[in-house]
């Protein structure tokens, strides 16, 4: 088990700007939620599919799914009845997004704010496992925290 005293190492600058890029299009979605001009702008540059709601509950269900593959990818650091549990694990959240995203833009975005907060603890599992980086926890709850924030300035407005 991991040791979770004192202070861990800080998170590699590619990982960090890789991961921060990836909230963009929850961030370009909540911005064209709140505000109607920016709305307009990328309706006009982009189209219906690449603003509001729709862009964001369309890429947080590829980001579960991803998700699902960088904890297979954990799994795999592992063997016997550990990585049996962690392969069964780790596509929880894809499994929970198709399952579960739909039914309306509200209801598919409070499906994927939960699905990212689930998906913390299991973060959390792997994590103090051993499996995950010890850098990892730091990364998931920033990412989490912006994208669940994103998804609930979406439903607000």
């Amino acid at each position: 088990m991991k040791d979770t005293g004192g202070s861990q190492p800080p998170i590699p600058p590619a990982a960090l700007w890789l991961g921060l890029a990836g909230v963009i299009p929850f961030a370009w979605g909540a911005a064209t939620e709140i505000s109607p001009a920016v709305h307009a702008m990328g309706m006009d540059l982009i189209g219906p599919r690449f603003v509001g709601q729709y862009v964001m509950i369309f890429y947080g269900t590829i980001i579960l799914s991803f998700m699902s593959g960088v904890l297979w990818g954990f799994a795999t650091r592992t063997t016997g009845r550990d990585a049996a549990l962690g392969y069964g694990i780790s596509v929880i959240p894809a499994l929970w997004a198709f399952f579960f995203v739909g039914g309306g833009a509200d209801r598919a975005a409070w499906v994927l704010i939960v699905g990212f907060i689930a998906l913390m603890a299991l973060d959390y599992g792997f994590w103090r496992a051993g499996l995950a980086p010890a850098w990892w926890m730091n990364l998931r709850s920033l990412l989490t925290a912006l994208v669940v924030g994103c998804l609930t300035l979406g439903i607000m407005f």
